[in-house]
């Protein structure tokens, strides 16, 4: 069951639209956070359409073998996927600033905080360290870029408030991951998630049936909410070639699978 990285991004954004009730702050400002979140992988659009596989044959793509972790460097193109990543930044920088500090962030935090180094090439490395920096001077760039417009609230731009809206599109990316592949094992949402009260609590996912999810404590509007999510279903988990793989991802129907979250 395959699954584009714009469809997961778009569920994660669904979960992020519904986000917040007496317990759980929701996003602000709203708009520019759920833009971030709907949008954190537009950048991958174009890959999507031409897959690509690994040595071993398998869909170049997140799995459910990492979920958790995030070491599998030594299957992928580096130089392809941070140019994938730069892209997805870029695209929504130039309609939304403070929606590309968010994407920006959650990409300098995948491969800062959570890549395996050890499965990267050493003399790629410097590629890796050089797109962090980059990462990093973009951000500061687009928080000037903002300041100066005056368009957003100056609260919005204070560092609590970025970690936050941060945390939460880290959040909902890993809820969709985890519906994605129908995650069964232990989980959590991540990071320790902003309350109104200002405190914060971390929140266990626990998978109650197919496609199904329990979250406690439960930081959505409603106590059940049902998602659709978009995917295809190829036969055979490893492909001679990427064309073997396009050929069959382009035969197959799309179909709407459910997402139910429940308290």
């Amino acid at each position: 069951m395959l699954v584009t990285h714009p469809d997961h991004a778009h569920l994660a954004g669904e979960f992020a639209s519904q986000w917040g009730n007496e317990m759980f702050a929701p996003p602000e400002p709203r708009e520019h956070v759920l833009r971030g979140v709907y949008r954190h992988d537009d950048g991958w659009r174009g890959r999507d359409i031409q897959p690509a596989v690994t040595q071993q044959g398998k869909p170049a793509a997140f799995s459910a073998e990492l979920v958790g972790a995030y070491s599998a460097f030594e299957e992928i193109d580096l130089a392809a996927y941070l140019a994938v990543r730069r892209e997805a930044v870029q695209l929504i920088a130039q309609e939304d600033a403070y929606a590309a500090i968010l994407i920006s962030m959650h990409t300098h935090d995948l491969l800062s905080e959570r890549a395996d180094r050890s499965t990267i090439r050493p003399e790629q490395l410097p590629w890796l360290d050089a797109f962090l920096v980059e990462q990093m001077s973009l951000q500061r760039a687009l928080l000037e870029q903002l300041q100066e417009a005056g368009t957003i609230a100056a609260e919005a731009f204070t560092a609590e408030t970025f970690q936050r809206n941060f945390q939460l599109l880290q959040a909902c990316d890993n809820l969709s991951l985890l519906s994605c592949v129908d995650f069964g094992g232990e989980a959590t949402l991540l990071h320790p998630l902003a309350l109104r009260n200002g405190g914060t609590s971390e929140v266990r996912v626990e998978r109650t049936g197919e496609r199904a999810f329990r979250l406690t404590p439960y930081p959505l509007a409603s106590s059940k909410l049902v998602f659709g999510l978009k995917a295809r279903f190829v036969e055979g988990k490893r492909f001679a070639d990427a064309a073997q793989l396009k050929s069959l991802l382009d035969e197959a129907p799309f179909q709407q699978l459910d997402v139910t979250i429940t308290a």
